[in-house]
């Protein structure tokens, strides 16, 4: 189907030259005064007008061709009217383009520069059409940050809203990349303490030795290099929120730190005497199976029930099977502009192969595998080549490097699962260097980065 054009001239021959010259590449709508143009805009909603200034009943002055914008302008405020002025008239032109117009010509326009313009007219209508649809598709389905329409993460979003009137200690389960994090800043955002600091630290990211000062702060002389008196996260997030990830890797003594704090909401930095009080609401995050630790006495039962007041489950992507093209089209919009690519899209393809992949990295390899698309990709639109994504099973691909990588994707998921998600004993198990199984991780999108 043809794009609508509508053409806005009191001269008929004019109004005809142009049909003329742009029916082959447009559906042609004309009129031929303020009256017919505003009637023929709400009956056809084209996205671009030809407008000519100089309309009855004074078309020597161009004060209802000027109207005529304001009208149409109002009615849409992303058409795009190219008005048409005679020569001399540039100041009365760029009157015009301050008023909302999106170009000029000067009589008599030349076929050739009048359809390239309004081509370009078209493009940028439907680049900024999409924007929209986009921002509305998201503005619907998203919550403080998260995004989705599926059952299971509607559920997660009621959750938040119950448990953050509370200060009741939340534990988060899941995934790698299931959003751990962004559910406990919604939690924060959500609560009395959101004018308050949100203090993350992922516990698994610090050396053991390092971890308690972190964490509790230390005073001048504590140890070797502490040469100041220092804060901690704890106190950092006094009147607050602390999120801290990946807490199963907290050590045996700092967990009875931990405990104690959530008994008295009292710390004591390290080299310290002196109880210091905090007003900090504590939310934890893990992907390891917590009570496997503590079976195997690597984590305090009594800890663990402080922490699990309240626990959240984030979904697995491939239980969200229908976000997962609006989270795409999400992060497309997000990395085309920033990559100054306005206009790419997925096509049939590219989404189908979204749809058929299974995520082992959840929303996080989503994201990186649409940002590394939007860097790579030439055309303007996104190929399930340009993705980068293996087929599923089911297709019967005998490509040699999509089965290879699919067969390292299960064989990383499986050993961080069996280890819980500890990168060392993975790599031991895969025969792989740590910073090798770190690169492998990071090209599919299964990085141990915040969440």
């Amino acid at each position: 189907m043809k794009p609508k054009l509508l053409i806005v001239d009191d001269d008929e021959e004019i109004r005809t030259q142009m049909k003329w010259g742009l029916a082959q590449d447009y559906e042609i709508v004309l009129a031929e005064d303020r009256a017919t143009a505003i009637e023929a805009y709400q009956a056809h909603h084209p996205m671009v007008v030809l407008l000519d200034l100089g309309l009855p009943p004074s078309p020597g002055d161009p004060e209802e061709g000027l109207a005529t914008l304001s009208d149409i302008l109002s009615l849409e405020r992303l058409a795009k009217v190219i008005v048409i002025t005679g020569q001399g008239e540039k100041s009365v032109a760029l009157r015009a383009v301050g008023s909302g117009a999106y170009d000029f010509l000067v009589k008599p326009a030349d076929m050739e520069e009048l359809k390239l313009v309004v081509r370009r007219a078209f493009h940028m209508a439907s680049l900024e059409i999409e924007f929209r649809q986009v921002q509305q598709l998201i503005s619907g389905n998203s919550f403080e940050g998260m995004m989705g329409n599926s059952r299971a993460i509607r559920s997660v979003f009621e959750a938040i809203r119950k448990v953050a009137t509370t200060d009741a200690p939340v534990l988060l389960l899941g995934e790698s990349g299931t959003g751990k994090e962004m559910a406990a800043r919604a939690i924060h955002q959500c609560s009395a303490r959101k004018n308050g600091p949100f203090i993350a630290i992922n516990c698994s990211a610090i050396p053991e030795t390092l971890l308690e000062s972190e964490l509790f702060g230390h005073e001048k002389g504590a140890f070797t290099g502490a040469h100041a008196q220092r804060k901690g996260r704890f106190e950092m997030a006094n009147s607050g929120t602390l999120f801290l990830d990946e807490i199963g890797e907290i050590p045996l003594p700092l967990q009875v730190k931990l405990l104690r704090f959530l008994a008295e909401q009292r710390i004591e930095r390290v080299g310290g005497r002196q109880g210091i009080e905090i007003d900090a609401r504590v939310v934890t995050a893990t992907n390891a199976d917590l009570r496997k630790g503590m079976t195997a006495g690597t984590f305090r039962e009594d800890l663990y029930y402080r922490l699990s007041v309240v626990v959240l489950t984030l979904p697995p992507l491939r239980d969200r099977e229908e976000d997962i093209r609006l989270l795409a089209q999400y992060f497309l919009q997000r990395f085309a502009t920033q990559s100054g690519k306005a206009g790419l899209a997925l096509d049939h393809d590219g989404l189908r192969a979204l749809d058929r992949h299974q995520w082992p990295g959840n929303v996080r390899e989503l994201e990186n595998c649409i940002r590394r698309a939007v860097i790579m990709a030439e055309g303007k639109r996104l190929t399930a080549k340009d993705l980068e994504l293996v087929p599923s099973k089911a297709s019967g691909s005998t490509n040699l490097k999509d089965a290879r990588e699919n067969l390292e994707r299960e064989l990383i998921t499986s050993a961080l699962r069996k280890h819980g998600s500890k990168i060392a004993p993975a790599a031991v198990e895969l025969g792989v260097s740590r910073p090798t199984l770190y690169d492998l991780m990071e090209k599919y999108g299964m990085g141990k980065e915040k969440e």
